[in-house]
């Protein structure tokens, strides 16, 4: 799918569902000797988050590990839902739309690996990044130019903002 045809579709769009490692952060897992986990989040990805919540859009986050680091991320966020040791991660974004009472279809689901694909299969617009797994880059209707917790859900927020005809309007408040 050309970025066209995506920011046509993007207009349709309710709600971002993310996955965080891989996508969010930057796929590594570390842990200090005491055994506790660290991660990085681009600060620039957390702006996109906000601005889209503030565009009216919901944000949805959908991961397959359990991690403090990120319930206080998203919380720190605001973000709408969280969802946290879900391998079935197609089942997870049928329940967050129950909740939120939209339909799979109105959603853009962001994954880069075999457990996003159940999400993939259900999701109305579907993007990974360059890095992401052969299998999800091919069954992609996007892939961003930016690698997963380097700025590549705050392109694709930016892409969203565009496309409901917001994005001057948000930029123009940082530069009054």
């Amino acid at each position: 799918m050309g970025l066209l045809s995506f920011t046509t579709k993007a207009q349709d769009i309710q709600a971002l569902v993310f996955d965080v490692d891989g996508i969010l952060s930057d796929g590594f897992v570390t842990f200090t000797n005491n055994g506790d986990e660290i991660k990085s989040f681009d600060i620039r990805d957390g702006l996109g988050m906000k601005l889209v919540q503030k565009a009216g859009l919901k944000v949805i986050i959908i991961t397959g590990r359990q991690s403090h680091i990120v319930e206080k991320r998203m919380s720190d966020l605001g973000v709408d839902l969280v969802y946290q040791g879900r391998e079935d991660k197609g089942r997870a974004l049928s329940e967050a739309c129950k909740i939120l009472n939209i339909l799979p279809e109105s959603c853009l689901y962001m994954g880069d690996d075999w457990p996003d694909l159940s999400a993939f299969k259900i999701a109305g617009v579907r993007v990974t990044v360059p890095n992401g797994h052969e299998e999800v880059r091919n069954r992609a209707d996007l892939i961003t130019q930016a690698f997963g917790g380097r700025g590549a859900v705050r392109e694709i927020c930016d892409i969203i903002l565009k496309s409901k005809g917001v994005y001057e309007n948000f930029l123009n408040e940082f530069l009054d």
